[in-house]
């Protein structure tokens, strides 16, 4: 047996797999941090052998909850990823799988690749309706990508939403392109309907570098984006930097910033409740938009999430809250789980890519409620 993780989002250390049947294995940390947990590795010269692959240090990882009632994914062919047996006994996780093929990958959650990401910015903009801008360069050098949907046009919304601040959730990016998809079809009523009154700045993926290194939750840099927002550097935190940069052009009527949370198996909304200038009626817009999203999707619910944040005690650091603040406006955060959902489970897949991707377009129907009201 091999084991390799030297490619795009790739994250495994080898400790002794002489054995396939008793193989130890370590996430490695993410550069200038201590931050980890996302895996993600190819497994080769295995088939019809049992292995049981052992991740050691598991139980010191940034968040050892997440391993609870958790199930690793795994793809022969890099498309279609299913859940396989998986034990946390408090200290090492233990992968449990007998592969059908030669070659298998394991990973967190179903990895979202640099070229998907690139493919999926090349055909948005192809649509008449998307325009791509380049906002700048990382601090590897990579493109960070805007898309803009829809004309600005006096008295439309300006609907900021962005993804993947943290590059493991994988899961924002793949809810962004459902949503993408659905935005920019021509014959779907809610999204023409959409356009003819808003205009959408979207970033599938604010973070390329952490993603391409295999980072779970911070960049090139070592920087937590969702921790910059107050004071973000072309140095240290450029992604943030320009975002904000273009935000200040445009305005801000809603700010929708998509996640992952190891821990909780829902999907669930965390909302600017404990920022000082937060009025009643943005409030009341989140509560109405959830109440919408409930009813747009079965895989959302409002009964489990964070605790809520007294007034006054928001971190201002972070998007949701700065945006908030900054702006006046319904801000949120949009959490996914790395788990199945408790609520709407699937014994094969759990939480996947495509009911990401339904989620995501599930979004529209519920900000086409409120939008009106955005101002």
């Amino acid at each position: 047996m091999q084991i390799t993780s030297n490619f795009d989002g790739g994250n495994i250390l080898v400790r002794d797999i002489a054995d396939p049947g008793d193989a130890h294995l370590e996430i490695r940390r993410d550069n200038s941090s201590e931050f980890y947990q996302w895996f993600h590795f190819r497994a080769s010269g295995v088939r019809d052998t049992p292995l049981a692959l052992h991740i050691d240090n598991a139980g010191i990882s940034s968040y050892p909850p997440g391993w609870k009632d958790y199930q690793a994914v795994a793809s022969y062919d890099r498309d279609q990823w299913f859940r396989v047996s998986t034990e946390y006994d408090g200290k090492r996780l233990t992968i449990r799988h007998t592969p059908e093929h030669d070659s298998v990958w394991y990973a967190y959650f179903a990895p979202y690749s640099h070229e998907r990401h690139l493919d999926l910015v090349a055909a948005c903009q192809t649509s008449p309706q998307c325009r791509h801008e380049l906002l700048g360069a990382t601090v590897d050098g990579r493109d960070l990508d805007l898309l803009v949907i829809g004309e600005p046009a006096a008295g439309k919304r300006v609907c900021w939403i962005v993804a993947r601040q943290h590059p493991g959730e994988t899961m924002a990016e793949w809810l962004m392109e459902g949503l993408l998809e659905r935005l920019l079809d021509d014959e779907d009523p809610v999204a023409r309907q959409l356009l003819a009154r808003a205009v959408f700045y979207c970033v599938p993926n604010m973070n390329p570098d952490g993603s391409f290194r295999g980072n779970l939750r911070t960049n090139a840099a070592g920087a937590n984006l969702n921790r910059e927002w107050q004071t973000p550097t072309r140095e240290r935190s450029p992604e943030v930097f320009y975002v904000r940069q273009r935000m200040e052009q445009t305005g801000v009527d809603f700010c929708l910033d998509v996640h992952g949370d190891e821990a909780l198996p829902y999907n669930f909304i965390a909302g600017p409740d404990g920022v000082a200038s937060v009025t009643p009626r943005v409030l009341d817009l989140q509560a109405e938009y959830e109440r919408l999203l409930t009813r747009a999707s079965p895989d959302f619910q409002t009964e489990h999430g964070y605790d809520a944040v007294a007034p006054g005690a928001a971190n201002l650091t972070m998007c949701t809250t700065f945006i908030a603040d900054r702006f006046g406006c319904l801000s949120m955060t949009l959490e996914q789980p790395f788990k199945d959902t408790v609520d709407s489970p699937h014994a094969l897949f759990g939480w996947s890519p495509e009911r990401c991707r339904k989620l995501g377009r599930a979004n529209l129907d519920a900000l086409f409620g409120i939008l009106d009201r955005l101002r």
